[in-house]
């Protein structure tokens, strides 16, 4: 009779504790006998390499742990012509666990083999979904698709010599595993019959860490696995409005209103610009920079208690009820005369390539901030803090000097919720808000 082939079973481990020990029992239980167990350990501090060596296994320690030079280490230590990858807390369903996932490697045509993993009663919800949805009840030979998973894999010893895992990269190394060998011309088995349980899924509870780690990884690929670029629509219809209270400011006989204006009107996306006032001077000097004023404000919305979204919310309605409507709504008020040329055009582009709700201009503070009321006051940012150890910065948003948003966030008084992109300006200068005229004389006479 024909002895069974060496199976290596490679298991990388980090304070695995709570589940070596169900794992090897299960690995030791099946009724495929020949194999050996080799463990890479990665400074475990808690019991796991004692517990391990209740069995009879191998230890091999690593001291910078990299998953894909892990695996590698153990397959150099190991004997077998088979290699399984097996994560410490994967516990194997079955007994026949071990023959069902090497089985389809009997085919000269397949690199690798994965199983199934199914979730655990206690696993989250988010982990049970991702699980159920990934890994089906079908067996499948992949051609084309490149997905493969190392928590519960199996590929020979001489598919690893000619494509050994990468040792580089932080996360996903079967899955760049996966890709090298499709694109060798070999095939992968999907075998649910090889299941194990595995608490925490493939997604790691949606860490959101990881997950833009293993999403750079997975775009420098390219091909297939670049996102595609969103193409800005030309034909979005886009307003700006210029909320303005009262007349506007006069300085050296140029309205104020006008630098706004002529600001809005260099740009080559906005289609129409709108001023929402309630002065009928104000609108005459805005009709004749050709913006357009088809209504003035009614009392109760020019109050100085108003707030900026009732005052958007009323523009767009009245616009909306004579069947104007529009994609994309720009902010902009006159008291920011200084802003740089190409910035409306620049946070529309980020509004629309990024698919943000609200792209909104905002600065970096750097001084400490305090919020005073009458009875308190509190620090909100502590500048005394190193700078070299700071893990966030303080951002200072202004709608007024620029504001890229959507009509139905507009609509719902939710332009600062939702998906919000911060519009850093370095000229601080260009921050600067026009509260009255001779504030503004003064501060250009300085420059």
């Amino acid at each position: 009779m024909k002895k069974n082939k060496l199976v290596s079973i490679i298991i990388r481990t980090k304070n695995e504790e709570n589940w070596i020990s169900v794992c090897l029992d299960k690995i030791f239980k099946q009724n495929y006998k020949n194999f050996e167990v080799i463990i890479v350990d990665n400074n475990s501090t808690d019991k796991t390499v004692k517990r391990a060596l209740e069995y009879n296994v191998r230890i091999v320690k690593i001291k910078k742990f990299l998953p894909g030079k892990a695996i590698n280490l153990g397959i150099k230590k190991s004997k077998g012509d088979i290699i399984v990858c097996l994560s410490a807390h994967c516990i194997p369903v079955n007994n026949s666990w071990l023959k069902n996932l090497i089985k389809p490697l009997k085919n000269i045509q397949i690199a690798g083999s994965y199983g199934r993993q199914e979730p655990y009663s206690f696993s989250s919800d988010f982990d049970k979904r991702d699980l159920l949805n990934t890994f089906g009840l079908d067996k499948k030979i992949q051609k084309k698709d490149s997905f493969f998973h190392n928590a519960n894999s199996a590929f020979t010893k001489n598919i690893w010599k000619k494509f050994p895992f990468d040792e580089n990269i932080t996360n996903i190394e079967d899955r760049i595993w996966g890709n090298v060998v499709i694109k060798a011309g070999y095939n992968i088995f999907y075998n649910p019959d090889a299941s194990v349980f595995h608490y925490h899924g493939i997604h790691q509870d949606l860490d959101p860490v990881r997950c833009k780690q293993i999403v750079s990884i997975l775009e420098s690929f390219g091909g297939e696995f670049k996102s595609s670029q969103i193409k800005e629509n030309t034909k979005n219809k886009i307003l700006a409005i210029i909320p303005q209270r009262d007349k506007t400011k006069i300085y050296k006989n140029q309205n104020l209103i006008s630098f706004t204006i002529n600001e809005l009107k260099q740009s080559k996306k906005i289609k129409e610009i709108v001023v929402s006032t309630n002065d009928t001077k104000t609108k005459k000097i805005s009709e004749n920079l050709r913006a357009y004023v088809p209504f003035l404000r009614p009392k109760n919305l020019s109050e100085s208690y108003v707030d900026l979204n009732s005052v958007l919310k009323f523009t767009l309605n009245k616009l909306e009820g004579n069947r104007k409507f529009f994609d994309i709504i720009v902010i902009a008020s006159e008291n920011y005369p200084l802003r740089k040329k190409g910035l409306f055009d620049k946070m529309i582009s980020k509004l629309i390539l990024g698919n943000y709700d609200t792209v909104i201009a905002c600065k970096t503070e750097k001084g400490s901030i305090w919020q005073k009321n009458k009875l308190k006051t509190v620090n909100l940012v502590n500048n005394l803090i190193p700078s070299k150890i700071k893990n966030q910065k303080t951002l200072i948003a202004n709608t007024g000097y620029a504001c890229v948003t959507r009509p139905t966030k507009i609509r719902e008084n939710d332009i600062l919720n939702g998906k919000i992109y911060f519009y850093e300006i370095d000229d601080h200068n260009s921050f600067f808000e026009i509260q009255n005229i001779k504030s503004f004389k003064k501060f250009l006479d300085q420059k």
